[in-house]
């Protein structure tokens, strides 16, 4: 069974409390990495918890790396594509996700893409599992893109590099230091790590992001990270903003959780 984390305290950034515009609430979630089970569930949550809330404009920004390493890639999209048909969902393009379109035509790139749980996404789509393990590269290659439907790379393609609502950017990875946020490479906001994480200036925003994994969120005075390990802790996190106030929301798998403690 699945179940929620709600957390309503986190640290402030003393110096300036970062606001979403009057009237406006936004639900960012993390990295789903194919979990399609727990995304159901955090779905779900967000949804009741909107509700809860009262009337407001609502945005939700999914941050990036939808796919890969979990067993249901396909499941994840399909429910992003059906969550955005209904509400307004803003979608962010992570590292994997460029991964994947780079390796429908370039085997090198698919080659790093199978290494960093790329198999897994393919699967998801039915191709025969004995079938990928013993193809050559440039025949699977021609097997992911028979798989995986045309208006499925379109819409990851569609998918932004940065979101700002109000105070607030919302990014895959990061941004770089002292480079203005209209600047910011592509690269960078899907892939950065350090020196975006260590540093303690202000990035011309509050950044909301995922791709580095934290047992719980990572506040910090500039950034909060929100990927707590969906596919390698079960636990995929969302973090609401209003105003000025911030609170946590979680789906976690109990039997990932179990298996950890013993």
């Amino acid at each position: 069974m699945l179940t929620m984390f709600r957390n309503l305290m986190g640290r402030r950034d003393v110096r300036h409390s970062p606001s979403i515009p009057a009237g406006q609430r936004v639900y960012a979630v993390g990295d789903i990495h194919g979990r399609a089970d727990l995304f159901q569930e955090l779905i779900d949550i967000v949804e009741q918890d909107d509700a809860a809330r009262g009337r407001a404009y609502t945005t939700v920004i999914l941050l990036g790396d939808l796919i890969d390493r979990g067993s249901d890639s396909a499941g994840v999209i399909a429910k992003a594509r059906e969550w955005g048909a209904r509400r307004r969902v803003e979608f962010i393009q992570g590292n994997h996700e460029e991964m994947l379109l780079v390796s429908r035509t370039d085997t090198d790139s698919l080659r790093s893409f199978l290494r960093f749980g790329g198999l897994e996404t393919i699967l998801s789509y039915g191709v025969d599992p004995q079938l990928a393990m013993s193809a050559e590269v440039e025949d699977l290659q021609r097997l992911m893109n028979e798989a995986i439907p045309e208006e499925d790379f379109a819409f990851i393609d569609s998918f932004e590099k940065m979101v700002r609502v109000g105070d607030y950017v919302f990014v895959h990875a990061g941004v770089r230091p002292d480079t203005p946020l209209e600047h910011q490479s592509g690269r960078d906001c899907r892939w950065i790590r350090e020196p975006f994480l260590s540093h303690r200036g202000d990035y011309g925003g509050f950044v909301v992001h995922g791709h580095t994994i934290t047992p719980e969120p990572d506040i910090c005075g500039n950034r909060i990270g929100i990927d707590t390990g969906a596919f390698l802790h079960g636990t995929l996190t969302a973090i609401g903003l209003q105003g000025e106030e911030r609170w946590f929301l979680q789906a976690r798998d109990p039997a990932v959780a179990c298996s950890e403690a013993a």
